[in-house]
């Protein structure tokens, strides 16, 4: 998320939104919600905790799992951690902030990674309705309908999801992985990327434009209540409690699109195998290299539980898994 907010800020003319003043869905659901949805967590591995420590031999991993947006509760969190992962070999995020920096210079020069240069543009590319819901709230982060018909199926699904009450927040990318960059600065900690943001713009462009164009159409509803949603999934991830975040995320998305259970389990999976699964697996490389060293691993909270989670992946190399302060 904190790239989106980059683009957002580098590329396009905005306007001052309200304060985001959402109310926790958590709270709406009934005995009998709540139940279904924790059943579907007793099978999930490691479904709850922000920060793990994995240990084999002499290497030590501090997985802290982290929120890209600013909440001014991350002060204390970060003000307990410091004494310990002040004293990490390394810190590794999922794009380290000067990468994040040299590539907003060469983004500045040249915006066609987010843009449609050529062929249709979105108004061409998705049905009169879809296009109707989706520029209405493109509107209300600032964006005009004809800028927003010039870019990527993708990008635009991500600027969505974002409320717009936090597009012109100035400080709203300084999260988690912000606050341990600052850390590492200041305690002149060598830093690292798990993957490159190239790497990243290629996955999102794996699939035809045409298709991009189709899922963005069947999740044209589910941008709604974003404020609610943010509140819903910011105070889950205070509660350290990710798998149940990501389990959230599907149920209201799930309610919001107005898909079929069998249309958006489709949608939704494709969303977890590009964004998770496979960068997990990816990322995964880079964890079981570091060797004979105490490291930091900082990466949004969703990549810790499951199957395919950090976590999981980490104990079957043979790591043992302890739950640490938070």
């Amino acid at each position: 998320m904190r790239l989106f907010l980059l683009l957002i800020s580098l590329l396009f003319p905005l306007t001052v939104q309200a304060a985001c003043e959402g109310h926790d869905l958590w709270e709406d659901f009934t005995p009998e919600m709540r139940a279904e949805l924790n059943q579907a967590l007793v099978d999930l591995p490691f479904p709850e905790g922000n920060h793990w420590i994995a240990t084999k031999g002499d290497t030590v991993l501090h997985l802290i799992g982290t929120m890209h947006l600013n909440d001014p509760r991350m002060d204390a969190i970060v003000e307990r951690l410091t004494p310990t992962l002040s004293q990490a070999d390394a810190f590794y995020f999922e794009v380290t902030q000067d990468e994040m920096n040299a590539w907003e210079q060469k983004l500045a020069a040249d915006p066609s990674p987010v843009l449609i240069t050529s062929g249709p543009t979105l108004i061409d590319l998705l049905p009169e309705e879809a296009w109707t819901t989706l520029s209405s709230a493109l509107a209300e982060r600032g964006i005009p309908g004809w800028m927003g018909a010039k870019m990527r199926p993708w990008f635009v699904g991500m600027m969505l999801a974002m409320p717009a009450c936090l597009v012109q927040e100035p400080e709203a990318s300084h999260g988690m992985d912000a606050r341990l960059t600052d850390l590492a600065n200041e305690h002149g900690i060598p830093q690292h990327s798990l993957e490159s943001i190239d790497d990243l713009m290629a996955m999102f462009d794996f699939y035809p434009i045409e298709e991009q164009a189709q899922s963005l159409a069947r999740m044209a509803n589910a941008y709604e209540n974003g404020d609610d949603q943010l509140a819903t999934m910011t105070n889950a991830y205070f509660s350290e409690k990710h798998g149940q975040a990501l389990e959230l995320g599907r149920i209201m998305a799930l309610e919001f699109s107005g898909m079929s259970p069998e249309e958006f389990d489709e949608e939704w999976g494709a969303f977890e195998q590009k964004l998770l699964v496979e960068r997990n697996n990816n990322w995964m490389s880079h964890l079981l290299s570091i060797q004979d060293q105490t490291a930091v691993i900082a990466t949004g909270a969703g990549h810790l539980s499951g199957k395919h989670g950090l976590l999981n992946q980490l104990q079957q190399a043979g790591y043992s898994l302890t739950r640490g302060p938070f």
